[in-house]
């Protein structure tokens, strides 16, 4: 008796499951690899800027002006040796490349500008003094045109003109002047001079800082320790 067996293999139905499951997993962990990466590059970042805000606030406070600067004046040597082989003038072809429009702020910079050096010469001092005084002078137009009308040709004098002494100020004008004065007055009367050394003081000071101590100490505590500093004077102190 011939008999036949089949033996069946099961069909594993759970594989396309196993697949879908691995693909996900590999998708999350792609794109936890890609927000690592992000996180990273972003420290690198703020690391660099932290770095760079650090270096900054370690310069001095005017280090843009002077790189600006700097970097005008390697500007203008690089100009300066280009005008030089090509033979030209450097002055004047900055010229050419200045407009009207700059030359002219430049210029009004320029007018406003009042420079002082100090003192350096009373000739210097007293023309400083007679520019200061002529630009505060606010002109009468009306009063110009009067005088104008009642001199005529003699308004503008010449070796043949008589009318030295005529003209009489207004009490305006006088009072402009004293005002003037005054003002010139207290102004000088502010200024601070280096004081005579006067021969007949006492020297109660080893130099000259001491001295300059001991005036202050006078200035606030001398009522306070005059009667003490007499009787150590008279030698009668207890």
């Amino acid at each position: 008796m011939a008999s036949g067996t089949e033996v069946s293999t099961p069909v594993i139905d759970g594989e396309p499951v196993e697949t879908a499951a691995s693909q996900k997993r590999e998708e999350r962990l792609r794109k936890f690899r890609e927000l690592h990466f992000k996180r990273n590059e972003a420290r690198k970042l703020n690391h660099q800027e932290v770095v760079e805000e650090d270096k900054r606030l370690k310069l001095p406070s005017n280090w843009e002006s002077k790189k600006a600067r700097l970097e005008y004046e390697l500007m203008v040597d690089q100009k300066k040796k280009d005008c030089a082989e090509r033979g030209e003038d450097y002055n004047r072809v900055k010229l050419l490349e200045i407009s009207a429009e700059d030359a002219e702020r430049w210029e009004r910079k320029k007018k406003k500008k009042n420079p002082d050096p100090g003192f350096s010469g009373y000739a210097e001092a007293q023309l400083r003094q007679y520019q200061r005084l002529t630009k505060a002078i606010k002109p009468d137009m009306e009063s110009y045109e009067r005088q104008r009308e009642e001199y005529g040709d003699d308004f503008h004098p010449t070796s043949n003109s008589l009318i030295h002494g005529t003209h009489v100020p207004s009490k305006e004008a006088i009072n402009r002047m004293q005002e003037d004065v005054e003002k010139q007055i207290e102004k000088r009367a502010k200024y601070s001079r280096r004081r005579a050394y006067n021969d007949d003081a006492d020297i109660d000071y080893i130099n000259e800082r001491n001295a300059k101590f001991n005036k202050k100490a006078e200035r606030f505590y001398g009522k306070y320790t005059a009667e003490i500093k007499q009787n150590l004077e008279r030698g009668t102190a207890v």
